[in-house]
């Protein structure tokens, strides 16, 4: 299992639309400072579109770094799935990660495995992986519409809080579906309950800092016989300036990447 980052770890920094930030990080920033923090993978998702030219820098500058690169995207849409494997092709990327934030209702089990269905010939023809995160589906249905197509082109993203909006524990979402892990996004998280006793906060922390049980997590999916690429992503509260927000927020990958490299290395 390899420790990465990705988009998501630098929302703010990024830009978040609304957010005045003065000094943006640029997409392939997220390259360098894969460098500098010694990792080797990088997971470029749909919260910051990147224009033809970047995609291509981004694309050269990984290979002369020796770095991994990992797409993300929305949706189960043929064409835009098409659009992304072209991509994927071109960045020599294996995996492509989507989530399917639909309105409404989850879709049934059958309904859902017929929308998968017409992507199997277009993943297989690319040689990716796709790797469905657990979002709105409750994970025990993700995990039957797989295990009924039974495709080595599919998988899952397994995210670590998504699943609270069905509303799934963390534990629910691994028993279900840790077997057809094929990425992890690992954000930690604290829930509180707030002061008039009348409901509950979910926050974001640090990995390591929250009530995520991270060493329990992994040692499931080892005993699953998944090694999954290990994406860290963070949940960083605004705060007063839009700059103190960016640099809290890099505070926190390496405050997490320093307690997560050990549990990976292991």
């Amino acid at each position: 299992m390899q420790l990465g980052i990705g988009t998501y770890c630098y929302m703010w920094s990024l830009g978040v639309e609304g957010s005045p930030l003065t000094n943006r990080m640029h997409p392939l920033e997220l390259l360098e400072e894969a460098v500098r923090l010694g990792l080797r993978v990088v997971q470029y998702g749909p919260n910051r579109t990147l224009t033809s030219e970047e995609q291509q820098a981004i694309g050269a500058r990984a290979r002369s770094l020796g770095l991994t690169l990992e797409r993300g995207m929305s949706g189960l849409d043929p064409v835009m799935v098409a659009n992304e494997l072209a991509l994927c092709r071109a960045w020599g990327c294996s995996l492509l990660r989507t989530v399917d934030l639909y309105e409404g209702p989850a879709p049934s089990i059958d309904a859902f495995a017929k929308k998968l269905l017409p992507l199997l010939p277009l993943l297989e023809a690319a040689e990716v992986t796709l790797a469905i995160e657990n979002a709105r589906m409750p994970a025990g249905a993700l995990g039957e519409a797989l295990d009924r197509i039974g495709s080595p082109w599919l998988g899952v993203t397994l995210d670590t809080v998504n699943s609270l909006s069905v509303p799934e524990g963390t534990a629910e979402v691994v028993r279900h579906l840790a077997r057809h892990t094929r990425c992890l996004h690992v954000k930690d998280f604290r829930v509180s309950r707030i002061w008039h006793s009348m409901g509950f906060e979910v926050t974001g922390t640090p990995a390591g800092a929250g009530q995520l049980e991270i060493p329990a997590l992994l040692e499931k999916l080892g005993d699953e016989g998944v090694n999954p690429n290990a994406i860290l992503e963070l949940w960083v509260p605004q705060q007063e300036t839009a700059d103190a927000t960016a640099s809290l927020e890099r505070a926190w990958v390496e405050q997490s990447v320093a307690y997560l490299r050990p549990l990976m290395e292991r």
